[in-house]
C-alpha cells in the first residue's frame, strides 16, 4: 500500500475510533448484526484474521503469529485508552489471563489509539497504555497497531471489541462489541472452547 494511502487510512481509523462509543451487541467482524450467520464456519472457511502478521508489543518487543503457538484459543481484546468500559473490564481480563494460563487459553490486547496522524506510534499514548495496564493488572501481552493489523482495526467500529482465534490465527465464534464481567467472559470462553470441540 503506498505511503499516502496508509496515512489516509490511519487518519480515518483514528478519527473513527475517537468518535466511536461502546456498544452492547455481538457481531462477526465484517458483517452486520442482522446478517449474522447462525452457525460458525468450519476451519477452512473461517477468516484468517491473524495468520500472518508482525507488530510490536507495549514494551517495544517484536511479535508475530507465533504468539498463538501452544494455545488452543486466544481472546483478542481491542481497546483504547479513552474507553471507560475497556478499562473497567481490564482487571477481570487480567485475572482471567492468569486463571487460564495453564489451560491452553490466553488473552492478548490490541491498543487501538496509539497512532499519530502520520502513522507512527505515539510514545505518549504508549506510556499511558502501559500505565493503564499496570494500574488495572491486565498483565498480558498487548500489541500495538502495525500495517498488518490495520484490517482488524478497520472492522472494529467500536471499543472494546473482542474476538477469538485458534492456534493458527483463524477466527472462532463471533466478535463481542461490549465490555463484560469476569463471569460473563468465562461463560463465553467455555462456549467457544465447546464450539471448537464439536
Amino acid at each position: 500500500m503506498p505511503h499516502w494511502k496508509s496515512l489516509i487510512f490511519v487518519i480515518v481509523m483514528t478519527a473513527a475510533l475517537l468518535l466511536a462509543a461502546c456498544a452492547g451487541t455481538e457481531t462477526e467482524p465484517g458483517t452486520d448484526a442482522d446478517s449474522q450467520p447462525e452457525e460458525s464456519a468450519d476451519a477452512a472457511e473461517r477468516p484468517d484474521l491473524l495468520g500472518s502478521f508482525t507488530a510490536t508489543d507495549l514494551n517495544g518487543d517484536p511479535a508475530d503469529q507465533s504468539i498463538f503457538d501452544g494455545y488452543e484459543l486466544t481472546m483478542v481484546n481491542v481497546w483504547a485508552t479513552f474507553c471507560g468500559p475497556c478499562l473497567q473490564e481490564m482487571p477481570d481480563l487480567g485475572e482471567l489471563a492468569e486463571e487460564y494460563s495453564d489451560q491452553g487459553v490466553q488473552i492478548v490486547g490490541l491498543v487501538a489509539d496509539v497512532l499519530e496522524s502520520d502513522g507512527t506510534i505515539s510514545q505518549e499514548q504508549v506510556d499511558l497504555a502501559r500505565e493503564i495496564v499496570t494500574e488495572t493488572g491486565a498483565n498480558y501481552l498487548h500489541l500495538l497497531p502495525s500495517e498488518d493489523l490495520y484490517g482488524i482495526l478497520a472492522q472494529c467500529q467500536f471499543v472494546p471489541t473482542t474476538f477469538f482465534v485458534d492456534s493458527e490465527g483463524k477466527q472462532v465464534g463471533r466478535a463481542y462489541v461490549q465490555a463484560m464481567s469476569k463471569s460473563q467472559w468465562k461463560e463465553v470462553i467455555q462456549s467457544v472452547l465447546a464450539e471448537m470441540e464439536s
